[in-house]
């Protein structure tokens, strides 16, 4: 039996910091307070104006690399789960191979917005277990949103930032990967999003282009993942035939703080069996993930050998994914 073990974690943050004071001076409002409150957010990251999203993610994958000894060399498969592209097409994770180093990776991308990085780890870990080709698959969470921000916008411009975080995942004769549940709701497609680009309003042509900005276009109704998350995570440890209890560290969506109380609570878990970065990072999408893995074993806080860790993640769409792993 082959199993998909996560060996490694990487992440990379942009230097420049935008705090909620920076953001009450843009906006002409007072929101910190309620930000603190209300989302848990103090401070966010920007890229710089000559990076793009490709740069984040060769950051955090080289960081995740490094902790594992391994060279671009070592990678059979590279995965950016992003919807926030270099490009339209080509995919990002083929500059991302270039830019890394990485020529004996395939490449593709996944875009199921903020819910994509761990789509893509669930289908690293079945590329892993059934195909004798592919020892080492890097996947990683990068996110450039703030390159379609209007900082005028106070429902985008308080939540969104940058960031990319990383796992290098191997095959291995042990669990490792568990199993993955995805569900998705298509009447939410319209709701919030980046909506330019594709065939439906394509861009480019004669003229200058007008900056396109990521819209809230409808309210999604605000338990929507107090409903989705305890859901998910009970289909998936039923999945696995495992108890709920069972759970020992589980990262969410760095979407609100409130929201993840409600849940952990819902689900008879508790704070310190998760880790939270929104508070210094903002909100990363398809990064945050990854990125809070990386933070918490950084800090020591990270999963221990034997412990069943799971994954749950949601985006725009909507689609919703959870997975689990036992951490060798």
């Amino acid at each position: 039996m082959r199993y998909a073990q996560i060996i490694s974690t990487g992440a990379y943050v942009p230097e420049r910091v935008m705090t909620n004071a920076e953001l009450e001076h843009l906006l002409g409002e007072q929101v910190g307070e309620w930000l603190v409150a209300n989302v848990g957010i103090r401070e966010r990251r920007i890229m710089a104006d000559d990076q793009v999203t490709s740069d984040l993610a060769v950051n955090a994958a080289r960081a995740a690399l490094d902790k594992a000894g391994l060279t671009p060399a070592d990678i059979d498969l590279l995965i950016v789960a992003t919807d926030t592209p270099d490009y339209l097409s080509p995919g990002t994770s083929s500059v991302v191979q270039y830019k890394l180093g990485a020529q004996q990776a395939g490449t593709f991308d996944v875009n199921c917005a903020c819910a994509a990085w761990v789509t893509g780890l669930d289908i690293a870990a079945k590329y892993l277990a059934t195909d004798t080709a592919y020892t080492h698959i890097l996947v990683i969470g990068a996110y450039g949103m703030t390159r379609y921000v209007d900082w005028t916008d106070k429902r985008t411009a308080t939540l969104f930032a940058d960031g990319a975080g990383a796992v290098l995942l191997r095959a291995g004769d042990k669990p490792g990967y568990l199993g993955a549940k995805l569900i998705a709701d298509g009447s939410f497609h319209d709701y919030m999003g980046v909506f330019t680009g594709g065939t439906l309003q394509p861009t480019g042509g004669a003229g200058e282009t007008p900056r396109q900005f990521v819209k809230f276009q409808k309210r999604f109704p605000p338990d929507t993942n107090n409903k989705a998350w305890p859901q998910l995570v009970r289909d998936l440890m039923a999945k696995i035939n495992r108890p709920v209890s069972d759970i020992d560290k589980i990262y969410f969506t760095q979407l609100n703080l409130n929201t993840i109380r409600f849940v952990l609570n819902d689900l008879g878990l508790t704070l310190d069996q998760t880790h939270n970065i929104m508070d210094k990072w903002g909100y990363t999408g398809s990064a945050c993930m990854p990125m809070a893995l990386d933070d918490a074993i950084h800090q020591g806080k990270g999963p221990l050998s034997g412990e069943l860790v799971v994954f749950v993640g949601s985006g725009g769409g909507a689609a919703f994914g959870a997975a689990a792993f036992e951490w060798v």
